[in-house]
């Protein structure tokens, strides 16, 4: 694909309209107000200090994919080795390493939709095939995937791509659907990449979602992307890591040292600082109920809104009916009631319809932000 032909991204191009205008309130991005762990600062500064600033080993630093491995393991179902982590400068280079390591031009790969745009664009840049497979949105505000479309849909591919718990809709696929998928994808013998990144902000009350690594084996055609920017509330540190089936990662390593030569290690050292904090994840998904609880309270019983409070991630996917310019609406929101949200179609052409909310946000900024949506949404749709 030429550089000049790959889609633009609606939610930069809202955030630039809200960037112009005076006091506005910011729930269009993937990110929250609150600070990263101090363990995880400390640890950076200290390493600084140290000197950790010269090349490290393009796999990451021992210790940092010994900390993922025994984290992974004691999270999961099924053990993690250290041999299979491979350490990334992001989630998004996460999934993009994944898929150099698994497509080539003309290659189709599938993924499912709405999804964050960047993993698209990721496939086209590979000059690969896109096909989308719809969510179902159901009546009650809910999403499923329809696991027989599926079946269908992977013939003949080359890869399926998986997110879950989803962004932007919040859909978390179950355990049984996890061994659903992959019984299909081995079937057809498609590489199955799954982007869990929201992996640790489930609101049922486990620890963690439903995960690949809780039912694939070390040798299946899976690889596991994460990072530390969602959970840790570490977005702008970019590191993250891959799960890669056994005996795979000298030969991925060889690709990050070409894309981007691997992670500074004063980074790095963070990285493993936020894992040793075992409160910092937990406090941040209680921060984040407490924003889903109030966007709820906001949107309980507005004309026109479909909506149910998500099972994972931090989003609020908010259904417009007679919405047919999500866009045009998510700009009129930020110009005439300051608030900016993702406008739905900026997550593939079955998002029209929708608003993205991020309530990762304290409770102030929240109640703020959501009486400004809620009033924008009822004057907006009225005209």
């Amino acid at each position: 694909m030429h550089i000049n032909a790959l889609p633009g991204s609606r939610i930069v191009e809202v955030s630039r309209v809200a960037f112009a205008t005076p006091d506005v309130e910011f729930l269009c991005f993937g990110e929250s107000d609150q600070p990263s762990p101090l363990a995880a600062r400390n640890a950076a500064v200290a390493a600084l200090d140290a000197g950790l600033t010269r090349y490290a080993d393009v796999r990451g630093v021992p210790a940092l994919r010994d900390a993922l491995a025994t984290y992974l393991t004691g999270l999961h179902a099924k053990p993690v080795s250290e041999e299979r982590i491979q350490i990334t400068a992001s989630g998004m280079t996460a999934v993009s390493v994944a898929l150099a390591a698994t497509v080539r031009p003309g290659d189709r790969v599938v993924l499912h939709s709405p999804i964050w745009p960047n993993i698209a664009n990721a496939v086209r840049l590979r000059n690969a095939a896109l096909d989308e497979l719809d969510l179902i949105a159901k009546a009650d505000g809910t999403f499923r995937l329809d696991l027989d479309r599926l079946d269908a849909m992977l013939r003949d591919a080359r890869a399926f791509i998986l997110n879950s718990p989803n962004n932007p809709t919040g859909w978390t696929a179950t355990t049984d659907e996890l061994r659903d998928i992959l019984e299909i994808t081995r079937r057809h013998g498609v590489w199955l990449i799954s982007d869990e990144v929201y992996s640790r902000l489930i609101y049922d009350g486990a620890p963690a979602a439903p995960s690949l690594l809780d039912v694939a084996e070390p040798h299946d055609r899976v690889i596991v992307c994460n990072s530390f920017s969602k959970a840790w509330v570490m977005t702008g540190w970019r590191l993250g890591w891959l799960v890669l089936p056994e005996g795979t990662r000298n030969a991925v390593a060889e690709i990050v040292e070409v894309v981007h030569s691997g992670v500074a290690p004063f980074i790095q050292q963070a990285g493993i600082a936020a894992i040793q904090d075992s409160q910092a994840v937990e406090q941040f998904r209680a921060h984040c109920a407490a924003g889903r609880a109030l966007a709820s309270k906001a949107l309980d019983g507005i004309n026109g809104v479909r909506y149910a409070a998500p099972s994972g991630a931090f989003y609020a996917f908010v259904g417009v009916e007679g919405l047919t310019d999500s866009l045009g609406l998510a700009m009129k929101l930020v110009t005439n009631h300051r608030v900016a949200v993702a406008p739905g179609m900026a997550f593939g052409a079955a998002g029209e319809g929708f608003l993205r909310v991020c309530f990762a946000q304290s409770a102030e900024r929240m109640e703020r932000a959501m009486q400004r949506l809620c009033d924008g949404i009822r004057a907006e749709m009225a005209g």
